[in-house]
């Protein structure tokens, strides 16, 4: 059994939001990033990208519904599917105010009753047909979905939605990551699907099955394709005298490298030890390498402007540390790591760099209407 700490229909609504940066330093220093709140009230933000004309586009995982479409959770407890996920967008206006909103909203959402932790749209990124690409979370099978019925049909997939020039929105499956995993489940380790970080592409786009372990490619056709299997590794065993204990990949961020190679975080699997999480570096046709290790239950990655790693840490003292103090740390060329804004993040879910070199992090991501997206620059 696979154990991942957040197993791991359109509404199209359109709320805006305007919001006024809130600093977050207690006082400026020239020599300190400098940290700003840009949107709030999010439920489960998770990935966030940067588009071509500065845009931020924030995936949320909603919370979930009251409904009587259940599944059990692999965390314990039941998870109900509601329509509350979502995509939003937030854009910088004069006097520094960012205007938040929701660019399409009605996608499916699994949370329990307090709607934390939710399992939903989980990244998103600029899609090279125009609009954005996104993943939808599962942590299952292609027979949990159907558990749940239509409704619940469109998890476990990958989507494209766009608006024309009329605010006219489509959407779209592109691939079915889930039913790739349920064929062929490369990593032959039991069928179990949780598509999670994703990139457009040329040809379409990559995205990691954090339950599948695999990175996969997916063209504009729809098919499905492995790139990259990550197998697991032999760890200590938390129990005394338990030696040494298989854990899983869960493989969950892809980003393009300055060298054109992708590279993947991971969150580890259980029993998710401290500096037990990789960045592999994965070239078509080539089995992943390690380019740097010593992380802590990554959650996602950028390169900064200068070609620096920067890794996102969902839990700098482990999943099952009870604390939820995230960290990001960039990686220096020979491999040093700095932590930025250190004591900032709580539970951060996704990172994206812009044009100016500004980073934007998503806080709070595992509950419910208290999400919310950074910015950081050095000023």
């Amino acid at each position: 059994m696979r154990l991942h700490r957040f197993a791991a229909v359109l509404a199209g609504a359109l709320s805006v939001t305007m919001v006024a940066p809130t600093v977050a330093n207690a006082a400026p220093n020239p020599n300190r990033p400098w940290v700003t709140v840009i949107a709030s009230r999010l439920d489960n933000p998770r990935g966030v990208s940067v588009g071509a004309d500065g845009t931020v586009v924030v995936a949320e995982a909603g919370r979930g519904g009251k409904t009587d479409k259940c599944v059990d959770s692999p965390e314990g407890g039941k998870v109900c599917l509601g329509f509350t996920g979502a995509i939003t967008t937030v854009t910088a206006g004069q006097r520094g105010i960012w205007r938040q909103r929701r660019f399409v909203g009605g996608l499916p959402s699994l949370a329990g009753s307090d709607g934390s932790s939710a399992v939903g749209p989980h990244d998103v990124s600029p899609y090279a047909g125009g609009g954005y690409v996104a993943t939808l979370g599962l942590g299952g099978s292609a027979q949990t979905r159907l558990g749940l019925g239509f409704g619940g049909l469109m998890l476990g997939q990958t989507i494209v939605v766009n608006r024309d020039g009329n605010n006219s929105l489509s959407l779209r499956t592109l691939g079915d990551p889930a039913a790739f995993e349920a064929r062929r489940d490369p990593d032959r380790q039991g069928v179990d699907s949780n598509p999670y970080g994703v990139l457009g592409t040329r040809g379409g786009a990559v995205a990691t099955d954090a339950g599948g372990n695999t990175l996969l490619t997916i063209d504009r056709k729809g098919a499905v394709s492995t790139l990259a299997v990550f197998p697991n590794r032999m760890v200590a065993s938390p129990e005394p005298g338990g030696g040494r204990v298989p854990m899983q990949a869960v493989p969950t961020s892809v980003v393009r490298g300055p060298d054109g190679a992708y590279y993947v975080g991971q969150l580890t699997g259980f029993p998710f030890p401290v500096g037990g999480a990789n960045v592999y570096r994965v070239v078509p046709g080539q089995r992943p390498t390690v380019y740097a290790r010593g992380f802590t239950n990554i959650i996602d990655l950028a390169f900064d402007e200068q070609g620096r790693l920067l890794v996102l840490e969902i839990a700098k003292n482990g999943l099952t540390s009870g604390d939820q103090s995230g960290a990001l740390i960039r990686v220096d060329r020979r491999g040093g790591h700095t932590e930025l804004v250190p004591g900032r993040l709580t539970a951060p879910g996704g990172l994206a760099v812009g044009a100016d070199g500004s980073l934007f992090v998503t806080n709070r991501s595992v509950v419910a209407g208290r999400g919310e997206v950074l910015r950081i620059a050095n000023r």
